[in-house]
């Protein structure tokens, strides 16, 4: 992604941020009161504001700086949703077996890094792009090894291929590739000392 810049908003602003994931589903009514459900997204897409973590003047004063660095919309950026951030649940460290990410075949030296979501007898995969540099712990059957990380693509690569049936897991910490979803600040002055942005909306950017 040519237009990334590989730098995170302060986590202290990113505390504050209101969203989550959002899906797309297409409804049609049906003359018999029925409904068709279908969806065009296979993977779903988070957004935020962090317009109400914003107070200070130097919040503003680092946000605004922030802003123009990035040009508005233009390029994109590492955000760290507050409460997904990690491979295993918020109140837990990530462990080298939180998360399947594949099984060795004998070949295959290039795994990528996934998250799984599920409930019931139903999940979803997520895609891992933005791991946190330092975070990631990989083992093979159970057994910690140490592969090269792509901080940049979520890739992890073995200088040998792991041994067909070797199961291959994964913990981590990771950040979103976003941008900002406008290119203009409202910013209002309460007091001497402290400010307001209403709405800055952040939009993740799948690859």
């Amino acid at each position: 992604m040519s237009d990334f810049h590989d730098i995170s908003l302060p986590f202290a602003i990113s505390l504050g941020a209101v969203g989550g994931p959002q899906r797309r589903t297409d409804i049609t009514r049906l003359a018999s009161g029925r409904e068709q459900r279908n969806t065009p997204w296979a993977d779903s897409q988070r957004r935020w504001d962090i317009g109400l973590a914003v107070q200070t003047l130097d919040d503003i004063a680092a946000l605004i700086d922030f802003f123009e660095a990035r040009r508005g919309r233009l390029h994109t950026f590492r955000f760290r949703d507050p409460l997904d951030y990690q491979s295993c649940r918020p109140s837990q460290t990530p462990s080298a077996l939180d998360q399947p990410v594949g099984t060795g075949d004998g070949s295959t030296t290039r795994f990528r890094l996934t998250k799984r979501y599920a409930s019931g007898r139903e999940s979803w995969t997520r895609v891992i792009t933005r791991p946190v540099a330092g975070s990631v712990l990989v083992a093979l059957d159970g057994s910690p090894v140490s592969p090269q990380v792509d901080t940049l693509t979520g890739e992890i690569d073995f200088a040998s291929p792991p041994a067909a049936g070797q199961a291959i897991t994964a913990g981590f910490r990771f950040d979103c590739a976003v941008r900002f979803d406008t290119d203009q600040l409202d910013i209002a002055l309460d007091h001497v000392r402290a400010g307001q942005v209403p709405s800055i909306p952040l939009v993740e950017v799948r690859s």
